[in-house]
């Protein structure tokens, strides 16, 4: 069965609704617009969690809805209602004109239909019962107790989404998609003497639970976990000052995301808001470093078949060899720039208007074997995994927190620092990159990105990284 089909019954033949008079009724509602949509979500959502051996919460949620938008110009008039009927539809069609009262535009032309599928569309919730789920977070607990005897508390949990969608255009075109969505995190504390330190590890994407009740997986999780955990318990004071920092591969192309990513999406360069705005074809990076947004990979957790426009998603290249190329694009923003749409237009539920947002955003592989990177340094900091961070779009400036460093000696690893961070500005710290590996990784899938109050799903990955001249904020004496 289609997508289309299932999400027919969903959103038609549950409700009542027929499909072909509320086609007829959005281009009715949209007329005289310049774009828009009918978004119709249904979703379900779960998560059990476990702390000291305890299930401590179980939740599930099922919400449904939808959200109307009319777009004239700039300007956008957005309803949503959780009643899912022809004549709440009516009714937001109503308050949604009054965006472009006596305004007449030209509609702009619907996205191209896709027929890919990037991942599953079974519904994880129901293919694991919560038995197997709880015995999982069990054999966790056990499995890290025995690990170690400085293990004092072990926190894991399961979470899973299940939602649907369709988007109906003023045409009469429709689109739909299923998105399968599932995350196990395992955080360990450990205690030696009057220290206790913390460390954890996350993975999922678009598939179901299968895949974690296979001990092989969820072994190395709760492995990694524990050698966080004993590393930051050996770790010492960091430094603080300018130093040559060694960015490893995956996880902290966290910092690209947000020091540069987010100043590469369409709304903040038409706004000229932007530490990138009016840059497209001039250097904002080293040569050797392309940025890409790719929300095409299979089963990864930024992915998506099609946008919440419709758009079918894309790999786009924002950076290439140190010049910039493009910026991610939702309809509104790439017709106002005058630009193609580039399957970035994502919202957070049918309560949400949608905007440009990233999905999976990573540097490519370079040339560099990562240990002669390692080599090459004298003195520095080598960071591994990334804890919170902050970025200001207009300025590029950025903070970043290192949950796991060492320093660099003599070309070696040293010991383990705590309390790392890492400050500069996006376009200045891409200038500054010197060498780029060849051990590109895509982090683990675990990345959830805030923007305007909507959070959305993400991945993010680069391999190793030279950055020299970076300002470190240490806690050392």
């Amino acid at each position: 069965m289609t997508n289309l089909a299932v999400t027919d019954d969903l959103f038609f033949a549950r409700t009542g609704m027929d499909p072909q008079r509320v086609e007829s009724l959005v281009g009715e509602l949209l007329h005289g617009m310049d774009d828009g949509e009918l978004f119709l979500e249904y979703s379900q959502s779960e998560s059990v969690a476990l702390d000291d051996g305890r299930i401590r919460s179980a939740a599930f949620d099922t919400t449904q809805g939808f959200g109307l938008r009319a777009v004239a110009e700039d300007a956008a008039g957005y309803a949503h209602a959780s009643e899912i009927s022809e004549a709440a539809i009516r009714r937001a069609g109503q308050t949604v004109r009054a965006v472009a009262a006596g305004y007449s535009g030209t509609m702009a032309d619907p996205p191209v239909g896709t027929n890919r599928q990037l991942y599953t569309d079974l519904n994880p919730l129901g293919s694991v019962d919560l038995a197997a789920k709880t015995k999982l977070l069990a054999d966790i607990d056990a499995y890290a107790r025995a690990k170690d005897p400085r293990v004092r508390q072990v926190m894991a949990s399961v979470s899973g989404v299940w939602q649907a969608v369709q988007i109906v255009r003023a045409d009469g075109s429709r689109v739909a998609d299923i998105r399968p969505l599932v995350r196990v995190n395992v955080s360990i504390m450990v205690q030696d003497g009057d220290r206790m330190e913390t460390g954890s590890y996350g993975s999922g994407g678009r598939f179901a639970y299968e895949r974690y009740l296979d001990p092989a997986n969820w072994k190395m999780q709760v492995d990694e976990a524990l050698r966080q955990a004993l590393v930051n318990l050996g770790s010492v004071p960091a430094p603080a000052g300018e130093m040559t920092v060694v960015l490893g591969p995956g996880w902290p192309g966290v910092m690209l995301h947000e020091a540069v990513g987010h100043g590469l999406e369409g709304d903040f360069n038409r706004k000229k808001t932007s530490a990138f705005s009016g840059l497209m074809g001039q250097r904002v990076a080293s040569k050797g470093v392309t940025v890409v947004d790719d929300g095409t990979i299979p089963d990864r957790r930024g992915s998506l078949t099609v946008d919440d426009e419709g758009t079918p998603s894309q790999y786009n290249v924002l950076i290439e060899d140190g010049i910039l190329k493009g910026y991610m694009q939702d309809r509104m923003n790439a017709r106002l720039m005058g630009v193609k749409p580039t399957g970035n237009g994502r919202r957070e539920s049918f309560a949400s208007v949608p905007i440009p947002r990233m999905t999976n955003t990573y540097m490519l592989a370079g040339q560099h074997d990562p240990q002669e990177i390692l080599r090459s340094v004298k003195k520095g900091l080598y960071a591994v995994n990334f804890g919170g961070g902050s970025v200001d779009i207009t300025s590029g400036k950025f903070v970043f927190s290192a949950s796991e460093a060492y320093l660099i000696e003599d070309g070696k690893i040293g010991p383990a620092v705590k309390g790392a961070t890492l400050i500069g500005n996006g376009p200045d710290a891409m200038t500054k990159i010197t060498m780029v590996g060849s051990d590109l990784k895509l982090d683990d899938g675990v990345g959830t990105c805030g923007k305007d109050g909507q959070g959305v799903p993400v991945g993010v990955g680069q391999p190793s990284v030279r950055m020299d001249g970076i300002t470190v904020g240490g806690t050392a004496a």
